[in-house]
């Protein structure tokens, strides 16, 4: 007989995860024949094209300068108060929603993840997001008794956003609960670089609106922008935000965000869950919620974070530089992407449509196989459930290119 004496709920729960595991593989490569000879596209962080970990050099100068006091105190658990103000205008830009808006400090944009599925769904419930999805969210759902489904994110012709699939899927998850979570990674999505329009955005919501009407369900929609900073022009990608704006008291808006990405602080584990509605009561009972979620998980977050985001966004000379330093990563990024493209059409590789980000995809029936295929040429890429990830954003240039042909040779081997 088999003693645990681990709780029942936790049996079968265990995190095997894909994207450290691809990387771990790359690194000991590396070690056996030189970092020159292998393409470690597995880790979603900046490279420059020497393959050097790249950091927001500004970002770097505050965060260097701060007093002990500003990095070791305890923050207050909802996040610093002036931290809780700015973070909106670096999230929102111009595009603030109309109604009620409020934000707390959580754990990275994964923590704001974290909150949203916990505070806006119930044990056993159906969470809804896109085929091509980021690995965390069916690991947090899986934590926490929830179940994560999917629709296929674009539609058959790989052109448009696949708002019937979603419909259909929304439809289906309002029959059996009465509230329905849906997150939309946005713009840049990862893994695959896709991006909706505003009109997208506006189409969903006014879809969410039409599934509840006649009932006393409730629909949240979160948006994860963990990617925004490298998306394209910077008020230009925040015009979705607008779409937020008066929603009906049945819909409420969450927006996670990233300080990870776009302050390049992967480490601090520093981010934002941002609330929005057109009811004063559900925006203090946003904050209520999830500060007592964020007490009783994290307590608080890093101070040192939430204290450079407030000395750059309220200096505009810092911030410009904060803005031009962004984009040149995302013009770098972009080179990468679209020479990918380029040459992914030229050797007949077929790829989710690629708009801006850190990463694009591939699709295959056994990813598994292909990444492994891939290691014999040393290239490293992360399997997923739905293709083949390649991180842009951790390679040069120079090892873009040719990248895509040898992908192509690999799935046809294998063949996909």
């Amino acid at each position: 007989m088999t003693i645990s004496c681990v709780a029942p709920h936790t049996h079968g729960k265990t995190s095997v995860d894909r994207i450290f595991g691809a990387s771990e593989a790359a690194q000991k490569r590396i070690k056996e024949i030189g970092a020159d000879a292998v393409t470690n596209a597995t880790i979603g962080a900046i490279m420059d094209d020497d393959e050097k970990f790249a950091v927001l050099p500004t970002v770097s100068k505050v965060f260097r300068s701060l007093e002990d006091g500003q990095y070791f105190r305890y923050a207050p658990i909802m996040g610093l108060p002036e931290f809780l103000d700015l973070v909106q205008d670096a999230c929102f830009g111009e595009s603030r929603p109309e109604g009620y808006t409020a934000a707390l400090a959580t754990a990275g944009g994964t923590g704001a993840i974290h909150h949203s599925i916990w505070n806006y769904t119930e044990v056993g419930d159906q969470v809804i997001t896109a085929e091509w999805y980021w690995g965390a969210y069916n690991t947090i759902c899986r934590d926490m008794d929830r179940e994560l489904v999917t629709y296929p994110m674009l539609t058959p012709d790989d052109k448009y956003f696949n708002l019937p699939a979603l419909t259909e899927t929304v439809h289906k998850v309002l029959a059996r609960q009465d509230r329905v979570l849906v997150i939309i990674n946005t713009p840049a999505h990862n893994p695959t670089g896709f991006s909706l329009t505003p009109e997208d955005v506006e189409n969903v919501l006014n879809m969410l609106k039409e599934e509840l009407k006649g009932t006393n369900k409730t629909a949240t929609l979160c948006l994860d922008v963990a990617y925004i900073d490298y998306a394209g022009e910077r008020e230009e990608v925040r015009k979705i935000f607008k779409k937020l704006s008066n929603l009906p008291k049945n819909i409420f808006g969450l927006v996670a965000y990233s300080m990870s990405k776009s302050f390049t602080m992967y480490g601090e584990r520093c981010g934002a869950l941002l609330g929005v509605t057109s009811d004063k009561e559900q925006i203090q009972q946003f904050l209520d919620v999830n500060k007592n979620t964020g007490r009783s998980t994290w307590s608080n977050i890093n101070r040192g974070a939430m204290e450079t985001l407030q000395i750059i966004y309220k200096d505009p000379e810092l911030l410009d530089k904060v803005q031009q330093e962004r984009a040149y990563y995302y013009k770098m990024v972009q080179a990468r992407g679209d020479l990918f493209t380029k040459e992914a059409k030229e050797c007949g590789l077929n790829i989710v449509p690629y708009i801006s980000g850190f990463f694009l995809s591939i699709p295959a029936k056994d990813s598994m196989k292909v990444c492994e295929k891939l290691h014999e040429v040393n290239v490293f890429c992360v399997p997923l459930a739905a293709g083949v990830r390649v991180a842009l954003c951790g390679i040069s240039l120079n090892k873009v290119k040719g990248l895509a042909a040898k992908i192509k040779a690999a799935m046809d081997a294998v063949g996909e």
